[in-house]
This record gives structure tokens, sequence and C-alpha cells, in this order.
């Protein structure tokens, strides 16, 4: 287990371990079995973030689902822009269908904003959101997520596909930048 980690000549500290994830990844998936059990469901995952959460969250789901994969982006380097893209979601066909979108982190909710509003458009039955983080002292949202695996702290992470330019996504630990 690797207690620090440099990217980018950026300190980052472990602050959770590869079992908590599993564990936050499993809790999230029983709640949505539970919620969802006699229901069709679509996962609509968020590239590229999101992916290692997904996979344990969709391999801890156990029953019947459909998946699909979009891009959005927001970030660049460890910078939020104003700009939102939405790709991949224009060969989706999620019309009156029920809809868990699994994000890695949700900070101040403006991309996710966009993406409900989107799904809106496309007459979905039913969305909610399943994130591995919140950071509930920079959320701008006026919607409800309902599934929030950890709330954390408006810090910069990297690990279990969170990144730094596209480094940092293979670790299995999260990790903090260290002040």
């Amino acid at each position: 287990m690797i207690n620090q980690v440099e990217i980018e000549g950026i300190v980052f500290e472990r602050i959770i371990a590869a079992d908590e994830l599993k564990a936050i990844a499993k809790r999230c998936a029983e709640k949505i079995r539970e919620d969802y059990k006699n229901k069709d469901v679509v996962f609509l995952v968020i590239l590229n973030g999101a992916f290692v959460f997904a996979a344990d969250l969709l391999r801890e789901y156990q029953l019947p689902c459909m998946t699909h994969f979009i891009k959005v982006s927001s970030y660049e380097g460890m910078e939020s822009t104003s700009q939102v893209k939405i790709i991949g979601l224009q060969d989706s066909d999620l019309y009156g269908k029920n809809v868990v979108i699994v994000e890695d982190i949700v900070d101040s909710g403006l991309t996710m904003r966009r993406l409900l509003d989107t799904l809106n458009e496309k007459k979905v039955k039913s969305v909610e959101i399943c994130t591995l983080f919140f950071k509930p002292d920079n959320f701008k949202g006026d919607y409800n997520i309902k599934y929030i695996g950890k709330e954390i702290e408006n810090d910069f992470i990297v690990g279990y596909g969170l990144d730094l330019n596209n480094q940092g996504r293979n670790l299995a630990d999260v990790y903090q930048k260290k002040n």
C-alpha cells in the first residue's frame, strides 16, 4: 500500500483505501438493486472517471441491466471550466427508460445539471444519480443525488478512476492533493 504518490510534481496522500472503495460500491449497488428489483434499468456510466467505480458497482448489482457509456467533460487539469461537452448520448435510445447515472464525483453540480436537462429532453421515465464522491461544500445544484458513496472535502483527488491530466486513474486507492 502506497501512502503517497507524485503526479506532475504534485504530491498526493492516500485518504481512502481500496477495500473501503469496494465497500462503497457494494453498498450503493445494494440500494439500487432494492429500488429497481422489479424494473428495467439503464446504467449511464460517465467516462472516463467513473469506469472503475462502475465496474465494481455493476458486478455487485447482480441483476440484468443495460449499460451505456458517455463522456461528459468540464475539467482541464485541476480547474473546472464553464463548458460542458456530452459525447455518446446521441447514439442511445433512453426514451421511457429508468436511468441511473453513474458518476465518479459531483463537485459544483453544474455538469450534472446539463446532463439531467439533456436526459429530460430525451423523455426518460426516471433518472437518479449514483456518485462515488460528493463535495457538499461546493455543490450549487438544484436537484437530489439519491445514491452518494462518500461525502468529501473540496480538495482535488486522484485514483480509482479519477485523474490529473489522465494520470493516476489506475491507482487502487484514492489520494488527495497534499497541502
